[in-house]
């Protein structure tokens, strides 16, 4: 085991995934060990072509999540669990109430202060790459990861044909 999965791996120990797994429930419960809301929104549209698919906010009211709804289901929860391993690692958030033009605009539900900011929010390397272990371990966790079919031939290429996608 790598040490980058090591550590992911201590960091999620003790969250039980909720049953029926879903990213709100998996927040609520996340938000109530850290005396928080977390908030799930969609990225406005339309966002410039270089902005991340998602991204972790924090206020003194609680956090917001904002993802890009306009990609497949597996790939949105990827997005969601990502920023929640920011949150999970303890990462630097990107707090609002040091900027206060975008702090009066997240509840305005006005797009563009995300437009203004999302181009400028960076993590390093080793802090993007634990966010996507957390999702991922997350994800292997609640049983989501695409598998390999263990069928071969024509059996095989007639499941993929169709397009049916074994979880673990």
């Amino acid at each position: 085991m790598t040490g980058l999965r090591r550590y992911c791996s201590k960091v999620i120990r003790d969250i039980e995934l909720p049953r029926p797994f879903t990213a709100q429930a998996l927040c609520d419960q996340i938000a109530d060990r850290r005396g928080s809301t977390i908030r799930l929104k969609p990225l406005p549209r339309p966002t410039p072509p270089d902005c991340p698919t998602g991204m972790w906010l924090a206020t003194k009211r609680g956090d917001y999540i904002y993802y890009d709804e306009q990609t497949s289901g597996l790939h949105r929860l990827h997005i969601i669990l990502h920023e929640i391993g920011h949150m999970l690692c303890e990462h630097d958030e990107v707090g609002l109430e040091d900027n206060q033009y975008l702090y009066r605009h997240l509840d305005a539900g006005d797009p563009v202060w995300i437009r203004q900011v999302l181009p400028r929010i960076r993590y390093s390397s080793r802090q993007e790459q634990e966010a996507e272990m957390v999702a991922t371990l997350l994800l292997e966790r609640a049983g989501r990861l695409p598998v390999s079919s263990p069928l071969t031939g024509l059996w095989g290429r007639l499941e993929q044909a169709l397009g049916f996608h074994r979880t673990r």
